[in-house]
């Protein structure tokens, strides 16, 4: 009884060592996941045309935004202020232009890519993530539908001063859609020069025109 006794004591104080060197262990850090996989990225992609690797270096926002935490209220709140001190009004503070071309750019999916002229404009693509008009029907779901835009804003004459609020809405939301909610998947296309003030000016016609099938 007592070999038996002394070998459970051996055993206990033996765990005991192996407990106490297991806590005094130096902690090891966990990996950099987003590291890792930034790196990953640029090693496959290559520069091409005007595609070039400058495209995958992001700016502080994009960083936030893709981080594997989702970033505090507070950052979001500091994020999008310093998008929406990047909009800037149409030339002659004209909103909007002609429908027609928008619905034409709303179509267009084409630019920006090593395959296009660098000096050929851009597509604003819309119908890739929002449904625009009845008459569509194919159309994406990644945005909410923009049928009657204007038509359930109550917008019958958008350049009156009760069209206002809503112009100015739909101005910034176009231009930067970030500085109203930081991590928002919509392109910023006034901010980062993907689509001209014309371009832009069209799209809201488009919107906001009560002619515009988008409202009828």
């Amino acid at each position: 009884m007592f070999r038996i006794h002394t070998r459970r004591l051996a055993w206990q104080a033996t765990a005991v060592v192996f407990l106490v060197a297991g806590c005094a262990a130096p902690a090891v850090a966990p990996p950099d996941y987003d590291a890792i996989s930034l790196a990953m990225i640029k090693a496959s992609f290559e520069a091409k045309g005007q595609a070039t690797l400058g495209r995958l270096d992001q700016d502080p926002l994009q960083r936030a935004c893709s981080a594997a935490t989702a970033p505090s209220a507070e950052a979001v709140r500091k994020l999008e202020a310093q998008e929406l001190a990047t909009i800037k009004p149409p030339p002659e503070g004209r909103y909007l232009g002609d429908w027609k071309e928008g619905e034409k750019l709303a179509q267009n999916g084409r630019g920006m890519t090593w395959s296009d002229p660098a000096d050929a404009p851009a597509g604003g693509n819309c119908y890739n993530c929002h449904q625009l008009s009845k008459a569509e029907i194919s159309f994406g779901t990644l945005g909410p539908s923009l049928y009657n835009y204007g038509k359930l804003r109550g917008v019958s004459d958008p350049s009156s001063d009760a069209a206002k609020p809503i112009v100015l809405y739909t101005w910034g939301k176009i231009f930067d859609a970030k500085a109203s909610n930081a991590c928002s998947i919509m392109p910023r296309f006034g901010e980062a020069h993907v689509l001209t003030a014309k371009q832009m000016q069209d799209i809201m016609a488009l919107l906001l025109d009560p002619k515009s099938p988008v409202n009828q």
